[in-house]
Order: C-alpha cells, then sequence, then structure tokens
C-alpha cells in the first residue's frame, strides 16, 4: 500500500484509494476466525507505512481494513480510514449496510462517511451502501461533490452500475474494486471514475494485479469562493487587531512585490501571524517563508476581481454572467467574502535561508491562464522539485492549522469563510476588516 501511494504521487495523484477490505484482502471466514490479529485501529502500528508515504509524498489515502467497533462491541466494522496528506486520521467511515454473510462477522456503522480535502467535499461508502440510493441522494444533499467507493463486486455489471449511480446524483465517483479471491468468490477488478454526466473516464483492468492505478482529474469540484456554501458561513468577529508583519514578527521574510505605500501589504490577523510562526518553525533546516501579500483593503479587492472578470469576459463573450463570476472566482475571490479583506489570507512562497528563490511551479499569482492550470495546488505535470516544495509548504502550513484555495498553492487562510467551511468550524472568525490608524 506504501509502495502505491508513492507511486500514485510520482503520476501526479493526489487522493489514493483502496478497495474493501484490501488490508487483508475481502476474507471473512478468516476475519471471523481470528478478529484480534486480522483488525486494526487507526494508529496500528502495522499501517505506520501507509501514513508515513501519505507524509512523506504529500498524499491521502483511504485505507479499507477490519476494525474493532468504534464504540465497543464483539464484532469488528469495515471501516475506512482516510489518511490526509500529514499522515494524521482525517475522518474514519464504517460501512453501513451489510449484506446478510456479513452480518455474521461484522457490526454495521451508524453515520455517513464525509471529509474535505483539496476544497472538495467528499462522500464515502463501501459496496453493498452504493446498492441503496439514499446513500448517493444523502451525499448530494450534504454539498458531496465526488463519491469514493470501496468495494469488492465480482460482475461487471454491477460495477457498470455506477455510471447511474453518478448521472442520477450528479456525482463525480470514483471506484477502487478488489481484484484476486476472497471469501465470496472473485472480485472482477475494473476500478474506474465516471463524471456526474455517466461518462466513464477511467478504467483499470480486469485481470490479478492488485496494483490498479486509475487517475482522474477532480479540479472542476473544487468548492470556489463563489460558491453560495462559502458566502453562507456566519462570522462572529473576533475582535483580532490587523498587525503589521514587519514590526511584529522580523523573522518572517516579507517580499516588496505587493508594496503599497500605506504598508496594508504586510497587515495580517495576529491569530494567523502566529500560525504562520509556528509553520516556519517547522520547515526544513535551510527554508522560511516568505509573505507576498496579506491584507486587502476591501476597494483594491473589488478592483483586482472586477478587472479579472473583465478579462474573462473580453476573451469569452459567450460565456452567462453567472459562469463567468465563478471563473473569476477561481483567481479572484468576490470582494464580499474575500479573505485578504479580512486579514485572515495570506500569499506566500518558500525560500532559502538567505531570501533565495525556489522553484514552486509557477510565479506567486500567475492566473490559471498564463500558467495553463499549473498554479492550482495539486496540477499534474510538475517538476520533482516543484512538487516536493508545495509539498514541504503544505504540509508546515496544514500541521500549523491554515486552508489551502486549491487554485492557488500560494494562497493559504485561518479564520475566514473558507477555513470555516474547509475545517467544519461553525463560523468565521474573521469578517472584513479596517487598519487601525
Amino acid at each position: 500500500m506504501a509502495a502505491l501511494v508513492t507511486e500514485a504521487a510520482g503520476r501526479g495523484a493526489g487522493l489514493v484509494v483502496f478497495a474493501e477490505l484490501a488490508l487483508t484482502q475481502y476474507d471473512t471466514v478468516a476475519i471471523a476466525a481470528a478478529p484480534r490479529r486480522l483488525t486494526v485501529t487507526p494508529d496500528d502500528a502495522r499501517l505506520a507505512p501507509v501514513r508515513e508515504a501519505c507524509r512523506a509524498a504529500g498524499v491521502a489515502a483511504v485505507v479499507n481494513a477490519a476494525a474493532p467497533a468504534a464504540g465497543g462491541g464483539p464484532r469488528p466494522t469495515i471501516s475506512s480510514f482516510v489518511y490526509g496528506p500529514d499522515g494524521a486520521l482525517l475522518t474514519r467511515y464504517d460501512k453501513r449496510h451489510l449484506t446478510p454473510t456479513e452480518l455474521e462477522v461484522f457490526a454495521p456503522g451508524t453515520a455517513d462517511g464525509r471529509c474535505t480535502l483539496g476544497g472538495i467535499r467528499f462522500a464515502l461508502a463501501t459496496c453493498y451502501d452504493s446498492s441503496f440510493p439514499e446513500v448517493p441522494a444523502r451525499a448530494a444533499a450534504d454539498g458531496c461533490q465526488v463519491y469514493l467507493a470501496s468495494a469488492f463486486h465480482d460482475s461487471a455489471d454491477r460495477v457498470a452500475d455506477y455510471a447511474d449511480l453518478a448521472r442520477e446524483h450528479g456525482l463525480q465517483v470514483l471506484l477502487a474494486n478488489g481484484t484476486g479471491t476472497g471469501s465470496p468468490g472473485p472480485a472482477c477488478g475494473r476500478s474506474g471514475a465516471w463524471l456526474p454526466t455517466g461518462e466513464r473516464v477511467a478504467t483499470a483492468g480486469e485481470g490479478p494485479d492488485p496494483a490498479e492505478l486509475v487517475l482522474t482529474d477532480v479540479r472542476d469540484r473544487i468548492t470556489l469562493m463563489a460558491d453560495p456554501a462559502v458566502a453562507a458561513v456566519p462570522v462572529e468577529e473576533c475582535g483580532e487587531e490587523l498587525t503589521d508583519v514587519r514590526t511584529a514578527s522580523p523573522a518572517l521574510l516579507v517580499s516588496g512585490l505587493r508594496h503599497d505605500a500605506a504598508g496594508a501589504f504586510a497587515l495580517l490577523r495576529a491569530g494567523l501571524l502566529r500560525r504562520l510562526l509556528v509553520a516556519q518553525e517547522s520547515l526544513p533546516d535551510g527554508l522560511r517563508l516568505q509573505i507576498v501579500e496579506g491584507y486587502r483593503p476591501p476597494a483594491l479587492q473589488r478592483r483586482y476581481f472586477e478587472g479579472y472578470l473583465h478579462t474573462l469576459r473580453t476573451a469569452h463573450p459567450e460565456r452567462s454572467a453567472a459562469d463567468l463570476h465563478r471563473a473569476a472566482s477561481r483567481y479572484v475571490s468576490p470582494p464580499e467574502i474575500a479573505p485578504h479583506s479580512a486579514g485572515g489570507a495570506v500569499d506566500l512562497t518558500l525560500v532559502t535561508a538567505d531570501g533565495g528563490p525556489l522553484d514552486l511551479g509557477t510565479p506567486v499569482n500567475a492566473s490559471p491562464e498564463e500558467s495553463d492550470g499549473a498554479c492550482y495546488t495539486g496540477a499534474p505535470g510538475l517538476s520533482p522539485a516543484a512538487r516536493d516544495n508545495r509539498r514541504v509548504l503544505g504540509a508546515a502550513l496544514t500541521a500549523a492549522g491554515l486552508v489551502n484555495y486549491p487554485t492557488e498553492w500560494w494562497h493559504w487562510s485561518y479564520g475566514d469563510r473558507y477555513w470555516a467551511l474547509a475545517t467544519g468550524a461553525d463560523h468565521a472568525l474573521y469578517g472584513p476588516a479596517e487598519p487601525v490608524r
């Protein structure tokens, strides 16, 4: 599993999903005979290589295994452990719908599986779960964009049903199906991915080779700043003042790329600034953060947004106003919810100890058009150095409590609406701010 995570990362993947009971193979007879030996907890030492591979490669993984019931009980569960790019457990999902044979060995779970990675909300399901239309229906109603299914199907017809699931519920679907022979017989493989239209866009082979890799691009499912779910997040202003990085934290380098006479670009909320210092302390020796832009006055934010929107409108006069507004938010936040104008966002990069530049794949503030999409944090086709530098930067900032806007590798925030949505917080801490004069 660790080797597959590493290989997939080398091919540009950001998430690896394993089949049902992949850790032991789908062998209910063996698990029933030795449940203590063949069940694992998320922090089990036997899964350490997977967690370390995720951390080293900056890749998330869904590992499906037999696990002791989360609330206790005599029977184990069929569980998906979702490890984040830092190797830490992001969430656990216990299969809710069990076949009669499974019920003889396992206990059903009671909650839906959900997680957010890279601005995308994922639903988790395991094999028989997908036979119940209410499972994907709830996922769609909960705002999930991608449906991740671990399974052990023996029939190509059953695999084909995922096209209908995708189309009927407007979900992008990824299926990791088993191969080889388990206690019910042979599985058929054919892991794959389907668009919300039902079109199959990726497939793996039918043979017994366990090293199936399916790569599919889900960047069009990223929750953008223009999404109504972002604006719907309530704000409970905590009252932290804007702080000038240059005087409050001279240990942080500040670039002059976005310099303004009033020094607004160097202002950040105190809570964000503290977390940046924590992130810098965790960086490998010889590396530092360099701040490019923090606070952005609302009038300037509006000018940036309207200017980019005009550029897109000129280039694509056939597109609707709503579509253009959404497209513009890939690169500039709508003024009414902009994290920069709340003082909760920072554009930054990674440099050497003496401020020398490093390869991050694109310059800071490269647009999707001029970078051909390489500005996306998880963009494929980056050089090994750029991919590794983005991983190091992301690991430090994520561990410090910041979240990334996945269309811009350099944009990180804390306390704003997008942060609240990504982390599941009840409310944002920061609303639009004005410097104290």
